[in-house]
């Protein structure tokens, strides 16, 4: 059996039910009656719920709200936001929960999600609608509206809500100037569009194509990192200011470039600086605030205020930020400011300085005070920064050759001409140093240091060592050197004052030809086998002089070394003389004594030799006769001399050198005029030696008359002692003797010996 409510229900609201269709509700008939009275509950509690327009959002969630109709009619003209009750969207959002009276015949009921920004990140907003942007308006201007969540003050003005009479600053379509920053925002999306990084939030109701603009935003904002803050100082690579091959690694800044606002006057550059102090009353905060910017009188295009180290957020739409390295001066420079922005100034440079004008900071030119190394934020857009060194600093004029700076990578050896025809190659180097207070003025004559040397120095050098060359021979060029270096030094020290740098030192090269083994090479070749010679020259009479002083060493070393033997050999010698003095007082000790013993024993002697003395007369008288007789038969006595002196030389411990030397006058001849028997060297050697043994001469004697009568008288002479003797009875009972008398000297072939 059916159920009669399913029953009753099913007549009165289905029209197709009849008993013949009661087969179709046969499978309900035994559901129970407390399910369908269920059902009935739920259903009467929708059409209730629906009568009184009650609509549920989510709180992850906002409903815009879309008035299908109303007696007030559609929206104004120009209009898609319905502010008064109007047909259309309507500015007031649904949030999270329950809301009434919003039937569905009259309204329709978009439920979209909260707008989330993430940390760190930027959302960009378009407005669907608002006032018409101005012709000099790229965005629209900013309105106090909650961060776009108060569309109606967004509209009509925050000032408008509050205050009827006040004149309201109402938000502008298109895409705005103000962004949002991280954090979850409960937007009206039929009014705005909010791009992030990976959402486009928005209404669909303009169609595919609004899609794709959005999504190319999205897209552009993307490449440009529009979506992350703005970070400054990071490094960033660039060329080395020195060597600009090289890339180093150099914190970086911000040059900025406004795309809202006035345009630039004409002739202007670059925009200048505003609200750029914090207690300025539109201070922009680096260009984060665009509207404060914008009344401090901010212009569109490229800015003259950069962007130090810091994190910024700041609408890529309203300026875009381009990082650039800082710029380096480095020790031993300084930076010349070019200024091409700033207001005209006043020429600083005097009036006899015609070769540009010399400003003061802030003004357009070459500016007065230089930079100091440091790094610096220097917007190089606005100007340039033009290195000048402050330290010497070498130019080469040789080719090849280079220094680091690369000033004279241009410069080449001079070539030259001398007197004597020679075309030598002259490498020259120039120390150069720049005052700092004047580097201004030396890039304000030449623009840089580099074009200073190619179109003033370079020109100048030269001209001036060739006029020299002219006026001197190869040789002179290579021996008078140094004196030319003083010489263009002090020359090229003037004519450098001129310019406002100092000509520190000059240094010349050896001058050369360019082809191997030429002229110049056969003149130094001879210059080096003179100069060789001199060397040789000095090096023999130095090695005379240390052969001296080696000699001179020898001697002392000899000397030091002998020291012992020597001091030695002095103590010897007065041991020698003591002892010498010992036994000569001994001697005379025995002397005396033999004197005493010779005069006891002389006496004896005599007593004993009275007889003895005849005797010995007796004989001798017969060996004087017999020897004469001997010497008479050699006929010449010489040769009996001769005979006898060479026995006695040949027993004799006498010396054989004569102690006295008597020269006679003569020729040396025998009285008759003859040659004497033994003339010559050994006759007259034979003669000293018989007159120094035997004291007389018998060569002037030759008949040996003068020996017989000799020794006659020597007899005779004995005789008469005797007896004398004999007579008187001596001395103490001892017959004395006189001495015999004096005989004449015997002179013989020159040469006396005196007998006593």
């Amino acid at each position: 059996m059916g159920s009669p409510l399913f029953v009753f229900v099913a007549s009165h609201f289905v029209p197709s039910f009849n008993l013949p269709n009661a087969a179709l509700f046969a499978d309900f008939s035994d559901v129970p009656a407390g399910l369908f009275w269920l059902v009935g509950l739920i259903l009467a509690l929708a059409v209730f719920c629906e009568l009184l327009g009650l609509r549920y959002i989510a709180n992850n969630r906002v409903g815009v709200v879309e008035k299908l109709w109303a007696g007030k009619g559609s929206v104004q003209e120009g209009r898609m936001m319905a502010l008064n009750g109007e047909a259309g969207f309507q500015a007031e959002l649904l949030r999270g929960g329950v809301h009434i009276g919003l039937w569905r015949w009259q309204y329709r009921i978009h439920k979209l999600p909260l707008v989330m920004v993430p940390q760190g990140k930027i959302g960009y907003v378009y407005a669907r609608d608002g006032v018409p942007l101005a012709p000099v308006q790229t965005l629209g201007q900013v309105v106090d509206c909650n961060n776009f969540q108060d569309a109606r003050a967004f509209l009509v003005g925050p000032a408008a809500a509050a205050d009827p009479e006040q004149e309201p600053a109402l938000g502008q379509r298109g895409r705005q100037r103000s962004i949002l920053r991280e954090g979850v925002y409960a937007v009206n999306l039929a009014l705005f569009y909010v791009i992030t990084e990976d959402m486009v939030y928005r209404l669909e109701v303009g169609g595919q194509h609004e899609f794709k603009t959005l999504v190319s935003w999205q897209r552009q904002l993307a490449e440009e990192f529009g979506f992350d803050p703005v970070v400054i100082g990071g490094s960033i690579e660039a060329p080395d200011p020195l060597n600009p091959e090289r890339r180093v690694l150099v914190d970086s800044m911000g040059i900025v470039t406004v795309h809202d606002g006035p345009s630039l006057s004409t002739g202007e550059i670059i925009a200048p600086a505003v609200g750029s102090e914090r207690n300025d009353k539109d201070h922009h905060n680096n260009y984060q605030d665009p509207e404060a910017f914008l009344r401090a009188g901010g212009r569109r295009g490229r800015q003259y205020a950069t962007l130090i180290d810091g994190t910024y957020f700041i609408n890529r739409w309203f300026a875009t930020v381009e990082s650039i390295p800082k710029t380096i001066v480095p020790i031993g420079y300084v930076g010349v400011i070019v200024s091409y922005y700033g207001r005209t100034g006043n020429d600083l440079s005097g009036q006899t300085f015609r070769h540009g004008e010399r400003v003061s900071e802030g003004e357009r030119g070459v500016q007065e005070k230089p930079l100091g190394p440091g790094k610096y934020a220097f917007n190089t857009y606005a100007g340039n920064i033009i290195l000048v060194p402050t330290t010497n600093f070498v130019l080469h004029w040789v080719t090849g050759r280079t220094e680091s700076h690369r000033y004279d990578e241009s410069l080449k050896s001079i070539d030259l001409v001398t007197r004597d025809a020679y075309e030598p190659m002259l490498p020259l180097s120039v120390v150069v140093h720049i005052d700092y207070q004047k580097a201004p003025s030396v890039i304000q004559r030449f623009g840089d240091v580099k074009k200073l040397i190619t179109q003033t120095l370079d020109p100048m050098l030269s001209a001036y060592f060739r006029d020299v060359a002219h006026k001197r021979t190869m040789l002179d060029l290579l021996q008078e050197r140094d004196s030319i270096q003083h010489e263009a030094q002090d020359e090229l020290s003037r004519k450098f004052h001129n310019f406002d740098i100092e000509c520190v030192d000059v240094l010349i090269g050896k001058p050369d030809t360019a082809e191997a083994g030429g002229k110049i090479e056969n003149l130094l070749e001879q210059l080096r086998l003179r100069q060789l010679s001199l060397e040789q020259m000095e090096t023999y009479g130095k090695q005379v002089v240390a052969a001296e002083k080696l000699k001179a060493l020898k001697e002392a070393q000899a000397t030091a070394e002998m020291q012992t033997t020597l001091t030695n050999s002095l103590i010897q010698v007065r041991i020698v003389e003591n002892e010498a003095e010992a036994q000569l007082a001994k001697a005379r000790k025995e002397a005396e004594q033999v004197v005493v013993r010779a005069e006891a024993d002389s006496r004896r002697k005599i007593l004993a030799g009275r007889g003895e003395g005849a005797r010995l007369l007796q004989e001798g008288l017969s060996e004087a006769s017999v020897l004469l007789r001997k010497i008479q038969s050699f006929t010449d006595p010489r040769l009996y001399a001769l005979s006898v002196v060479a026995q006695n030389l040949a027993s004799s411990t006498q010396p054989l050198v004569p102690e006295r030397v008597f020269m006679a006058p003569g020729s040396g001849g025998t009285a008759d005029g003859g040659s004497a028997v033994g003339t010559g060297l050994m006759g007259m050697l034979m003669s000293l030696l018989v007159a120094e043994k035997s004291g007389f001469d018998l060569a002037s004697s030759p008949n040996g008359s003068g020996l017989q009568d000799f020794t006659d008288a020597i007899a005779k002479q004995a005789m008469e002692n005797i007896q004398a003797a004999m007579a008187t009875g001596g001395v103490d009972g001892v017959p004395s003797i006189e001495p015999a008398p004096s005989v004449d000297p015997i002179r013989a072939n020159g040469m006396v010996v005196e007998t006593t």
